[in-house]
């Protein structure tokens, strides 16, 4: 009797294991495939705070992402633009979706930035609560003011203002008061089990 044995290679797809890293965040029973909408939305408006937070933030994402051995998921700028493009309010938004390998790999890297300047960050805040109990304007504190300068500014270059969730942002106070929102879940990024949390947050109302 002859028989056939099939040996799978063991470079294929399938006998490749997902990167370490991403197995500290937990994979979540929800009832579409890959991030909803929210999901991608508040991903991508997080990096975008960490653009704003640092010159070169895309070039600092692709380094920390080869530095967490996931290239294979975000091989380039290219791949890093079309991920962060799933986000609905985009201008360049395309219809791709963004699956929960790729949320998670976004994710981490997000958190990992995040804790190289949480010092920055607790600055930032303390700032602000500061100015904000003086009752003295924002511009009066430089490094906070560049931030929230350089967020308005990346906003406003990359959302669609045509879209109904874009356009409540017309005014400087209202996207102020949005770039210290995400400032605020940057820093919660930062804390004991911060990823995880953040991750699991991004499914409020869709886990089944």
């Amino acid at each position: 009797m002859n028989l056939s044995v099939s040996v799978m290679p063991t470079n294929s797809p399938a006998a490749q294991s997902k990167p370490m890293i991403l197995e500290s965040l937990p994979d979540l029973a929800i009832p579409e495939r890959g991030c909803p909408s929210r999901s991608r939305q508040q991903i991508d408006l997080i990096l975008l705070a960490i653009e704003a937070l640092e010159l070169g933030g895309s070039e600092a994402m692709l380094r920390m992402s080869k530095e967490l051995e996931l290239q294979d998921i975000i091989k380039n700028r290219v791949v890093l633009w079309r991920l962060r493009c799933t986000n609905p309010l985009r201008r360049s938004h395309t219809r791709r979706g963004l699956t929960l390998e790729e949320g998670k790999a976004l994710v981490v890297i997000a958190s990992y930035l995040a804790r190289r300047m949480t010092v920055l960050i607790r600055q930032l805040l303390l700032a602000y609560q500061q100015l904000n109990e003086k009752q003295m304007p924002l511009e009066q504190h430089f490094r906070l003011s560049e931030y929230l300068e350089r967020f308005r500014a990346h906003f406003r270059s990359r959302m669609n203002p045509r879209r109904a969730k874009v356009s409540v942002y017309n005014t400087d106070e209202k996207l102020n008061e949005l770039a210290l929102s995400l400032l605020s879940q940057l820093l919660f990024c930062t804390g004991t089990s911060g990823m995880q949390r953040f991750w699991t947050s991004l499914f409020d109302g869709e886990v089944a």
